[in-house]
């Protein structure tokens, strides 16, 4: 997989067929190759939101085929011609009630990083949005010919579902939820590795309303973890790294969409330098900011998750900034600087204070993220609950109890005021080899408005105080939403504009 990455989920176009018929005759050789043009023509034509591919850089790199079909008729045996009609044109059925895949392609120079799922989550998020009862599929069992001479298909069946046999497709489709319902015979004949075999597949949407068709593109729920992070001695940025990826990875595994790490997670490496002078100290931090932040930008890829960095030191034209970095799972990556400084970071470190406020846009919401000092100030909240953001993220470093209340407290009020989800993160442990950062004192939560449909307490979820540990929460924007209009009180609609007004100068 190249160095430089640029994921983007988006809908295949007539255009782009040339590099679909490279990818599927390189992947299908054994098979006939790509499907004909006057085929994918027709599928976009019939059903474009379900002709779905991922490219890097406008180059295709995966691609996920379907169509709509009824339930009822393709939950039963079937074979694959039964989707075919005249001319190669597969059948699509605009009032079927479930979903039916046709291929996932994925190119050889990119799996092993879980590009797959992302195909495979965006056909479900379709699902979802299509109110459909589910997502059906016949799927191939390629590595049964290596032991057709001792096992049945079914046993092959039961050998690759209690994982004793892995099979490079049912052993992917089983671990993305997909179910077993029955062994298919002569499905695709001419598929020799499978013995003609396939598994009728099935993933059932839970969230499905027999009611009414519903369409909504926004996405309702939204999963977010926080690592209260334990401050230890270190020999390297590699022994960090180790660790930044051990939790990236845990978070990966629960389907977060977000992982928060805190302000100045990796300061324990000011403990390698060899200079006395605190300014010089943090310089030499500053030296692997870069280092991490490209390392993080490839774990976001790799476990299909969006990383707010908590933060780190920055040189810039000679200044130093404090800085946090959304790394997305699309390889992208954008910065927010620490707009107001603390009289520990001017003073002894003559930090500078950054000049823009940004929202950031990501595939799980808007957010926006303000460091440490910075949600003490409540017009910068304000500011981003104008531009609709739903998640304020707070990376954090204190040192005592009362310097973290402040930064709780605060929290929590912006979170009421601008009727949106804070989630607010810090370290803990000692480090007596660092001057300045030698305690620290954090108990990391996830905050939300305090109305009836959430938390007596306001409070989603919250680590035990000075403990590292991770944290989960499942925050409901539609609530957001409904609270925007119909909550007991209407902070934001309610607010004097005759009167007075926050705005942004610059």
């Amino acid at each position: 997989m190249p160095e430089s990455l640029q994921l983007q989920l988006e809908q295949l176009t007539s255009g782009k067929y040339e590099q679909l018929e490279s990818l599927m005759d390189l992947v299908y050789p054994d098979l006939g190759g790509a499907w004909p043009l006057n085929t994918i023509n027709n599928l976009i034509q019939d059903f474009p939101e379900g002709q779905i591919c991922l490219t890097d850089n406008e180059k295709i790199v995966g691609l996920a085929l379907t169509v709509q079909v009824e339930h009822k008729q393709f939950s039963y045996p079937h074979t694959y011609d039964d989707l075919i009609g005249k001319r190669l044109t597969i059948k699509h059925n605009p009032k079927g009630d479930a979903l039916y895949g046709l291929d996932i392609v994925i190119h050889p120079d990119y799996r092993g990083h879980r590009l797959g799922r992302r195909l495979y989550d965006a056909r479900k998020e379709l699902c979802r949005q299509l109110n459909l009862k589910g997502i059906l599929a016949g799927g191939r069992i390629p590595n049964y010919h290596l032991h057709a001479d001792k096992l049945s298909a079914a046993e092959y069946l039961n050998a690759v579902r209690n994982r004793k046999i892995y099979d490079p497709i049912l052993s992917f489709q089983l671990s993305n939820d997909f179910q077993i319902k029955r062994l298919l015979k002569q499905y695709l004949p001419e598929d020799k590795k499978s013995h003609g075999y396939a598994t009728l597949l099935e993933w059932d949407n839970i969230l499905y309303d027999n009611a009414d068709k519903i369409l909504d593109v926004r996405k309702s729920s939204v999963r977010v973890g926080a690592i209260q992070w334990q401050m230890r001695q270190v020999s390297s940025v590699e022994e960090v790294l180790l660790q930044v990826e051990y939790f990236i990875d845990t978070f990966s595994s629960y389907k977060s969409d977000f992982a928060l790490f805190p302000e100045f997670f990796n300061a324990a490496l000011m403990g390698s330098s060899e200079q006395k002078d605190q300014r010089q100290v943090i310089r030499h931090l500053a030296g692997f900011t870069e280092q991490f932040r490209e390392a993080i930008s490839k774990m976001t890829v790799k476990y299909n998750i969006n990383v707010i960095t908590g933060s780190m030191p920055l040189i810039d034209g000679g200044e130093l900034y404090n800085v946090s970095y959304l790394c997305r799972r699309d390889g992208t990556f954008e910065a927010q600087r620490k707009i107001h400084i603390t009289p520990h970071e001017r003073k002894d470190w003559i930090m500078k204070g950054g000049d823009e406020l940004k929202v950031f846009e990501t595939d799980a919401g808007r957010i926006g993220i303000l460091i440490c000092y910075d949600i003490e100030f409540p017009e910068l909240s304000r500011i981003l609950a104008e531009k609709k953001v739903d998640i304020i993220f707070v990376p954090f470093w204190t040192d005592t109890k009362n310097g973290y209340l402040r930064v709780r407290h605060c929290a929590q009020a912006r979170a009421i005021e601008n009727e949106c989800y804070t989630v607010i993160c810090g370290s803990c442990g000692n480090l007596p080899q660092v001057k300045s950062l030698d305690v620290q004192y954090a108990q990391s939560a996830v905050l939300s408005p305090s109305d009836f449909s959430f938390p007596h307490d306001a409070v989603l979820a919250e680590a035990t105080p000075n403990t590292e540990m991770t944290l989960f929460a499942d925050l409901d924007l539609d609530k957001l939403k409904i609270l925007r209009k119909e909550g007991s009180v209407n902070n934001l609609i309610d607010r004097r504009k005759d009167l007075y007004q926050v705005s942004w100068l610059r």
